[in-house]
Order: C-alpha cells, then structure tokens, then sequence
C-alpha cells in the first residue's frame, strides 16, 4: 500500500471534532448552512425536477430535500447534489464546489448509518471531505492546470471528498477507508464539453461525484477492494491518467491535519461562476467611485488571463447555465438591474434588450501577462470622458474578505423560501446555527422537507 494513501486514509479515521479549530468548525457551519440553502432552492430548478423524474419509482428512506419524496441513499445523494449546483449559487474553492458534493453525500450516509450521527460527529466528516478533495486538485496541479486541460474538478475531485466523508460517517476502518478513496477513483470523470452551448450535464457532475463517493465507501465497507497505489506513479494511477505533466503528489499530504483546506473557500454572493465575481464587485465599486448610474456609462474593458477568457467569455445567454457562465452577461446584468442575484437571471431578465445593448458596450482582453489564477482588470469609462480601473482581488465572499453573518442569512432565506414557509426557514436557520450542539444530525429532514 502507499504511504500517502495509507496517511489520507488514517487522517480521515483518527481526526476528532476536537482537533478542529474554532474558527474551521464556525466556518464548515457556514459552508453547510450556505449548502443547504443553495439546494432548497435548487430543488425548484428545471434540472432538478429532470432528475427526479429519472427516479420516479424508486423507493427509500432517504430525503430529497426541499420536496416530500424520499428514495434510496445513493440516488439522493446524486439528486441532492445536483440540486445544489442547479443554480450556481453553492461555495467554491474546494475541489471546486465541495459543499455540493460532500452535504449530500454526508447526509445521505447519515440516513444509513444505522445509529444517530451528532452535528460534531457531522461537521467533522464535511471538513474531512472538503480536506480530501481540495488534496487531490492540488495533487494535480491545482484548479487552472486540471480544469485547463478539459476536466471539471467538481466532478473528477469531488468524488475523492465524498468517499472520503462518506466513509467518515459509516465508521470505515483504515483499510476499508483506503479501498473507498481507491474505488472512488474508478468513478472520478467529468468534462467541461458543457461551455460550447449552455447544456446541463455541469449540474449533474456534483450530483454524480456525491453518489459516487458514497457508492464507493459502502462498497469497501462491504469488503470490496480498491487499488492501494492509485496516486503512485503507475499505469492506471489517478494522477499518471488524468495529470500527467501538472501532476504534484506531495500535495495530497503536505501539512495534513495542520493546514485545513476549508478555510480557503468561499461563499457565493451573486448566482454566477465564481469567475466572474471579481469584475461584478469591481464594476459595482467603480460606479460608486465615479459616481455614476449606468446611464452615463460609455464602455466597460475587461483585462483577463486566457483561462478565464475560455471559461466565462461566452455571450451565449439562451439558457441559465450559459448566462451563469457568461462574464459579459454578469457584467451587463448588474448595470442593469444593480445586482446578479439569481433573479438577474431568470428567463424575462435574459431577454431585455437593455443587455443585449450592454453586453455589445463589454469588452474582454487576453492579457498574456495574468496569471491564469489571477482576477482581472475592469476599466469603466463614462459618457463625459472619465476613466478608472480597478482588480478585486480577493472578490467578496472569500474567506480575505467574507460575507457578514446577516449578508450569509439573507441569502440563506432568499433561497430556502422558494420552496418552504419563512418560518420553517428561520427554523432550520436555527438548528443549523447550532449544528455542534445536535445530538441527531438525521432529525434536520424535519426542517428540510
């Protein structure tokens, strides 16, 4: 077996609540309560009501949350997981979108589990999974050079941090937790064919990643075996196959236990890609620094790295899912309406011409200079000759410069009321508040139903 295998495995065995530091455990309650907030909402999506359908029939104990169905364990994972991502409003800086894949493969397992999960018993499988995923990225080569190279992370890392949480919580041994994250690595896939024309298939790479994560646990829970050297540098190893020149392995363990990977995420404040939330804040504070309404905008130049360009350079905005990736779209909507909150997006807003008019006024340029991890540059220049430019790095919503507590709340209860009474809402704000101090993390289905 090796060594940095059999270290992840007992990392996910031995780590204790009390291990974590206060700071992470407020932080992982955030990410969780941001998660569910983000699915509830989700669960209205067009996708997510799609995939239910796949699953109408099925029978099970475990909640589809924001709905009254229940199905098998592993199908909600993968429908709970598609429904946090449906609406890109789920947390990034993970394997990319850990919370959409780590939650509902966690809460999932905790349906199983057989005996009642306490919330620290819970929060601790979420870091665990966050841990591993964001580990394997980094194994190889970070976010710029896998996703670069046509992988979506969420889908081809996430698995890993879904086993690995999944594991957590069903009380995997050493030996068995090695065999998930090795059979997870079977299950990792994920493309990013999807930014060519808008198509859903992004929403179901969480959804996938988190069925795949705990398939992969309860298999080696049930003594099934998975490859020992899979990170090794050997034909059919996970980095050799899938990063071949960016490959870093020494990253899946450098400063394990001691540097928690958590802490680098973020929460999303506009319904976007996280890419393009760095242009939305900029242009927002140069407006306020010119003192100017959209009006007496002329034109707006955006200076950003290639990858960038490929990913969020896209002016198709026909469906949501290619509006959400599309940086001029974002950058038009907030002149516009004052904001990219998921509303911005809806069908009507889509179609103003009012953007149409914006977006031909939005300009990208490549600079070779950024780096490919770099925010870019938003210059605004207005109708009477004046200019100003600025980079927001890091944008809000990042753990340098955070969503305050109510800003966090206010969004929990923008999307949770979509589908549930504001009361239950505030009721579920509570409890989630409080996640450390339950003593059944299962009894929360009564709040998400």
């Amino acid at each position: 077996m090796s060594e940095r295998m059999q270290r992840l495995a007992q990392f996910c065995v031995d780590s204790r609540f009390e291990d974590l530091p206060p700071a992470l455990v407020a932080q992982a309650k955030r990410h969780i309560l941001d998660t569910f907030g983000a699915t509830l909402a989700g669960a209205g999506s067009d996708v997510a009501k799609q995939a239910r359908q796949v699953f109408d029939g099925e029978t099970g104990s475990t909640l589809i949350w924001g709905t009254d169905q229940r199905t098998g364990a592993a199908q909600a994972a993968m429908l709970n997981g598609v429904a946090a991502h449906a609406l890109e409003l789920d947390d990034t800086g993970g394997c990319d979108h850990s919370g959409a894949v780590v939650l509902p493969a966690v809460m999932s397992a905790v349906s199983m589990s057989g005996q009642p999960v306490n919330g620290r018993e819970l929060i601790t499988a979420v870091v665990i999974g966050y841990e591993i995923g964001r580990r394997v990225l980094e194994a190889c080569g970070s976010y710029s050079a896998h996703n670069g190279a046509g992988w979506h992370s969420t889908a081809t890392c996430g698995v890993f941090g879904a086993a690995a949480a999944s594991a957590r919580i069903l009380g995997l041994d050493i030996g068995q937790t090695v065999s998930a994250l090795g059979i997870a690595g079977s299950f990792s896939g994920g493309l990013w064919a999807f930014i060519h024309d808008g198509s859903q298939s992004k929403k179901l790479h969480s959804g996938r990643a988190a069925e795949g994560g705990l398939l992969a646990a309860r298999f080696a829970q049930r003594g099934i075996t998975g490859p020992t050297r899979l990170f090794d540098d050997v034909w059919g190893g996970f980095l050799k196959t899938l990063a071949s020149e960016t490959a870093q392995p020494d990253a899946l363990d450098a400063d394990l236990g001691v540097v928690w990977k958590l802490a680098r995420c973020s929460i999303k404040p506009h319904a976007a890609c996280r890419g393009t939330h760095s242009a939305i804040d900029a242009l927002g504070l140069l407006l306020d620094q010119l003192q100017v309404s959209a009006d007496q905008v002329e034109d707006v130049q955006v200076s950003l790295c290639g990858f960038l360009q490929d990913m969020c350079g896209g002016r198709d905005v026909g469906t949501l899912a290619a509006a959400q990736m599309s940086l001029p779209y974002a950058l038009a909507t907030r002149l516009v309406q004052g904001h990219c909150r998921l509303e911005a997006y809806d069908d009507e807003q889509r179609g103003d011409p009012r953007i149409a008019h914006w977006m031909s006024r939005i300009r990208l340029e490549v600079d070779p200079q950024l780096s490919e991890d770099g925010e870019p540059v938003v210059s605004v220049r207005t109708v009477d000759g004046r200019q100003a430019s600025l980079c927001v790095d890091p944008p809000l919503g990042a753990p340098g410069n955070p969503l305050s507590d109510a800003a966090l709340e206010e969004k929990f209860f923008s999307l949770a009321v979509r589908v549930m009474p504001r009361e239950q809402a505030a009721e579920l704000l509570e409890q989630l508040w409080k996640l450390d101090e339950l003593e059944s993390a299962g009894t929360l289905d009564r709040w998400l139903t």
